[in-house]
């Protein structure tokens, strides 16, 4: 349907009146709530498989892999976890707050909240983050994406036979709609896609000083580091992986990879063995490689191969029709080129080659740039590998891995800067979409006028020798 401003704004008054009865505030009932989700989800199982291979040509493998079994996973983590981390916690006051000792801190939910997704992992990015929601109590407007139409509907329809719209609605169209959306007042919104949309999506939200999570693909691209003691041939089967997966539209994925220049020829060869091994040796008529989502995707990537045409060594090749463009490595790459400076979000993989000595200044010069939503680093220098970890800015990330940081259970997965704000999967998106409310219990015996006028005079004394021992 072609919503209006006035029909969206229908739907978020009816969500806040359904949450202001109070019946999402109750733990159990949330419980119930992603057991129907998990169970719609099975239900309706093949309908979204074919939907995410009209979208963007995934088998039903990569489908369950990237999307339906991802959610699954999730819903299942929340059900176990839930009751344990909704659960009040309670604190010891100190003693400068005596006799009241007491005080408890309550998980509340924010009320209703926006999901807008996008179309690349078009059930991960949006029932997964439902799933959060739900957990925290809220009611779920998700606006999805206007790109991934089979998977749009799928969604529509598995959500309207599971939840009454007073609770969860899935919104249709484009950008228009999107900011039908944005001038409402929700209480919470959570957003994946490009840092320049999350800057208007911020703008939209201080208006009315709504709480906002942004999960961003990073402005200048993730990138992946090969040392030249690396196990080249392992590191090339992952990460050909990784650039196969969903053709490349991985927000997460590896936009660029630096290799040491000792070992740059034999990991480019390795690499096109990899790719061949995976999907074969003419990927765009293989049916189990994936497409580009749009037409306009396609072009993007097809006229940014043609600006580095000399220097391809593999791939460079797709086809107009079915959107599909091959797996395509670009080598060599300066650092400072334009094609290493921005998000990809396709098969290309140029590849810049660096002295190993002179890998931290590689490092450096990452750091200088926008952060990462991930990180990826091959070598067998561990002590190197954790320092960098734990000292550059980005999402989260692998050491002699690539990807399932995103499939770990009870870890956040989160950007940061130009990457994104915030964190959700488990207890972390539990976390998000509530907010701790601190109550102190009060009691009307044996207060101690410690706080209270006079201070001055001898009698009074007494009050700053007592704060200065109970304030510490």
């Amino acid at each position: 349907m072609a919503w209006t401003e006035e029909e969206v704004r229908a739907v978020v008054e009816k969500q806040r009146s359904f949450f202001k009865t109070g019946k999402t505030l109750d733990v159990k009932w949330r419980i119930e709530q992603l057991k129907k989700l998990r169970a719609g989800m099975l239900s309706h199982e093949k309908e979204l498989e074919e939907a995410l291979h009209a979208d963007l040509g995934r088998s039903v493998s990569e489908a369950y892999f990237c999307d339906i079994g991802d959610v699954i996973m999730e819903i299942n983590e929340t059900i176990h976890g839930l009751k344990k981390w909704s659960k009040p916690e309670t604190h010891f006051s100190g003693l400068v707050c005596w006799p009241s000792i007491t005080t408890k801190v309550y998980k509340m939910p924010y009320g209703v909240s926006l999901i807008i997704s996008p179309f690349n992992f078009p059930l991960l990015l949006s029932l997964g983050v439902l799933v959060a929601s739900i957990a925290g109590g809220n009611t779920a407007v998700i606006k999805t994406s206007s790109k991934a139409v089979a998977c749009t509907a799928a969604t529509q329809k598995l959500i309207a036979d599971i939840f009454p719209p007073e609770y969860c609605t899935v919104i249709d169209g484009g950008h228009d709609v999107a900011d039908f959306c944005l001038a409402q007042r929700f209480d919470k919104i959570f957003y994946t896609g490009s840092p320049k949309v999350g800057v208007h999506i911020m703008e939209c939200a201080a208006k009315n000083l709504t709480p906002v999570a942004l999960e961003l693909g990073g402005e200048t691209g993730n990138w992946c580091v090969v040392r030249k003691d690396a196990d080249i041939k392992d590191a090339a089967r992952k990460i050909a992986f990784f650039k196969i997966l969903n053709s490349g539209q991985v927000c997460i994925d590896i936009n660029q990879v630096a290799v040491a220049e000792e070992v740059a020829d034999q990991f480019v060869e390795e690499l096109k063995k990899a790719i061949i091994s995976q999907v074969g040796e003419d990927p765009v008529n293989n049916p189990e490689y994936p497409k580009l989502v749009a037409k306009s995707a396609y072009n993007a990537c097809a006229n940014e191969a043609e600006e580095y045409r000399d220097r391809i060594v593999f791939g460079g090749k797709g086809d107009p029709e079915t959107l599909k463009y091959a797996p395509t490595i670009i080598y060599p790459v300066g650092i400072d080129e334009k094609i290493v400076n921005h998000e990809l979000f396709c098969p290309l993989l140029p590849v810049v080659r660096f002295k190993d000595s002179e890998v931290d200044q590689l490092m450096s010069t990452i750091a200088d740039r926008e952060h990462g939503l991930s990180l990826y680093v091959f070598t067998k220098d561990m002590k190197w590998a954790k320092h960098v970890m734990s000292t550059q800015q980005y999402g989260g990330g692998c050491i002699n891995e690539v990807c399932l940081q995103l499939m770990v259970k009870g870890v956040p997965f989160n950007g940061t800067g130009h990457s994104g704000m915030g964190a959700y999967h488990g207890e972390w998106g539990f976390r998000e979409f509530t907010h701790p409310s601190t109550v102190l219990k009060g009691h009307s015996h044996f207060n101690l006028p410690l706080r209270e006028h006079p201070y001055d005079g001898e009698k009074n004394k007494y009050k700053m020798t007592v704060l200065r021992k109970f304030l510490r």
